[in-house]
């Protein structure tokens, strides 16, 4: 049985007249379990491969050793499907035209899954939209499903669809499933995909190379399979009159949930987490009270994690009013380590988009902030693909020149690595 702990970081002494509380709220998950193997219910998997004109032969070689990688790495037992997708979705397995549109796990099944596989060719448009309606209606074929999840590989813009039509199909996919998605090469939108993914609480990131694409889908299922907690939900009550100004996932990627949240009752908010695994994540949450008068004390927000009506953990958020600066004028290191790091995300994403439309002097500003932000908070990783993009005259500043040829690659590994956190150093 999955155990669940949690911490709060903050500063609670606010001075006279202040209102906002911030915290930060760790939860960690220990002994999940296995995903569909814990007794809350079965779960599902959909491998979603790009059979676009524009995979070609490698790409598309690729992504079928890929998907077959994937077909071996799922437990036995767990409900799946396969959708081939150009500027139609096709069920490529199984192949029903009515009634339940996943299989379990099965050695055939896995083998009936494979032979589909290798029939992908490469043909047609881009129309991603269909792919994710879809999954939504294989996932609703089966009733049993405690957690859904997907991955989904393309390689180039969604040509075949409006914008209005695409967001029109996230939105139905909203609470429905989890997914993954990938790019390969450098022809697709990280912003369109990412879109995606964050609506579907997932990750996005390229693949450079077809020949990662195997290892990458085998990491990406058994992450999945490794989630023994299906669905859970973090859970905000604050006082009368006090509001929730914003809730964030901070780590290990910065997901703004704010306007994800559901009223329980006057009081209460719930805001989607997903399936959980053996893992910590942490949470941003800003709270804003009416001020109170030097000396009260009082909670300032309960965070918990649920799962239905069944509290798995929770953290408390206190507000002290006091008149000594000296403990109102202290920041907690989580807090000021999680907003720079917020900062970071926005300022490299604002920043390659001024150099796409061609302002580089609000690009260099921009990533030049970044920079200063990464050697800030310890974000190695963020340095090192900033140093691809940028000259680094002096990461302290933050004065940078924008390199001369950049590399379309090195660009969108930036941007999909832009909300990827590091914790407070020590």
């Amino acid at each position: 049985m999955a155990v669940f702990t949690s911490m709060v970081y903050q500063n609670e002494f606010l001075a006279d007249g202040s209102t906002d509380v911030n915290a930060i709220v760790r939860i960690d998950c220990s002994e999940a379990g296995a995903a569909g193997q814990t007794g809350v219910g079965d779960v599902g998997e959909i491998v979603i491969v790009d059979t676009s004109a524009s995979m070609g032969l490698v790409n598309m070689q690729a992504a079928k050793d890929a998907a077959m990688v994937a077909v071996d790495t799922i437990l036995d037992g767990t409900f799946f499907s396969i959708i081939a997708g150009n500027h139609r979705a096709y069920l490529a397995y199984p192949r029903v035209t009515s009634g339940p549109g996943m299989v379990r796990m099965s050695p055939q099944t896995r083998t009936e899954a494979k032979t589909a596989i290798a029939a992908f060719r490469a043909d047609g448009g881009t129309a991603m939209g269909s792919w994710l309606l879809l999954a939504r209606s294989l996932f609703a074929s089966i009733p049993s499903l405690a957690g859904k999840h997907a991955i989904l590989l393309t390689d180039g813009e969604n040509h075949n669809e409006s914008v209005t039509q695409l967001e029109s199909s996230i939105r139905q996919c909203l609470g429905e499933f989890q997914a993954d998605c990938r790019g390969i090469g450098i022809e697709w939108q990280v912003s369109e995909i990412r879109k995606i993914a964050q609506a579907l609480l997932g990750t996005v990131d390229v693949i450079p190379s077809p020949k990662d694409l195997p290892r990458i889908f085998q990491e990406l299922i058994a992450r999945s399979m490794g989630r023994g907690v299906p669905d859970a939900q973090l859970r905000v009550w604050i006082p009368q009159n006090a509001q929730i100004s914003f809730v964030r996932q901070v780590s290990p990627t910065v997901e703004d949930l704010t306007h994800r949240g559901t009223p329980v009752d006057a009081l209460t908010a719930t805001f989607p987490t997903g399936a959980w695994g053996d893992e910590s994540r942490d949470y941003h949450i800003c709270v804003r009270l009416p001020a109170k008068a030097v000396g009260t004390e009082q909670l300032a927000a309960r965070v918990q994690l649920s799962t239905g009506p069944s509290i798995l953990t929770q953290g408390l958020v206190k507000a002290k009013w006091s008149a000594d600066a000296g403990l109102t004028t202290r920041i907690s290191p989580e807090v000021a380590h999680y907003t720079g790091q917020t900062e970071l995300a926005s300022a490299i994403q604002e920043g390659l988009a001024a150099h796409a439309q061609g302002d580089d002097r609000t690009a260099t500003q921009k990533l030049g902030r970044a920079v200063q932000l990464a050697a800030e908070t310890g974000n190695a990783e963020a340095t090192t693909r900033l140093g691809r993009v940028v000259d680094i005259d002096d990461p302290v500043t933050g004065r940078v020149q924008l390199k001369k040829n950049i590399d379309k690659a090195d660009e969108m590994a930036l941007d999909t690595a832009s909300t990827k956190t590091t914790r407070i150093r020590g």
